[in-house]
This record gives C-alpha cells, structure tokens and sequence, in this order.
C-alpha cells in the first residue's frame, strides 16, 4: 500500500474516532453541566485508548512505511556519506604517508 495513502487512513481513521465520542461525551455530559474541554480532554483518552486497541494493523503498517522510507533516505545519505569519507581517508592516510617518510629521511 502506498505510505501516503496509509497515513491519511490512519489519521483519518483516528480523527474520526475522536469526532465520534466527542459528539457522544458533549450529548451525553454537557447537558448535565460538564464543561466542553472536559469532554474533548476524556474523548482524546477514550479515542487513543480505542485506536491503540483496535486499530493496531493500521498504526503497524503507518510504523513499517516510516521505517521504510527513513532507512531508505538514511541509505541515500549513507552512500553519498561513504564516497566523502573515502576521498578524505585517502586524503589523510596520503599526508600521513608522505609524513612519516619526510621524517625518515636525514
């Protein structure tokens, strides 16, 4: 599945949760006298509560597609990384060469 595609699901997925018992809690609580921000703050528990218990393949395959493309940029990084230092290595063990044979001599 594509990343993207996979994130905007789950998000949506988690932020539709969290509309769906906020509506609840403000029906149900605000009524009787509990202040709104009471409500949102319990349907942000509620609704992390529910999307870590049931939405575990969705919040997988979110961790695997970042996983993916964070090894793959470091990977890119790695290799551009790898030809700098092997141009310096060769740099410095070149200067190191030629200095210990100018000490050799008299």
């Amino acid at each position: 599945m594509n990343p993207r595609r996979t994130w905007l699901l789950f998000s949506l997925i988690r932020i539709g949760l969290f509309a769906v018992v906020l509506a609840i809690l403000l029906l149900l609580l605000t009524p009787g006298g509990v202040p709104a921000w009471i409500s949102a703050l319990l349907a942000a528990i509620i609704a992390f509560c529910l999307s870590f218990i049931f939405l575990r393949r969705q919040r997988e395959e979110a961790a695997k597609s970042l996983y993916e493309a964070r090894a793959s940029t470091k990977r890119s990084q790695s290799s551009a990384a790898g030809d700098d230092e092997d141009i310096e290595d060769a740099a410095v063990d070149g200067t190191a060469a030629e200095g210990t044979a100018a000490d050799k001599q008299p």
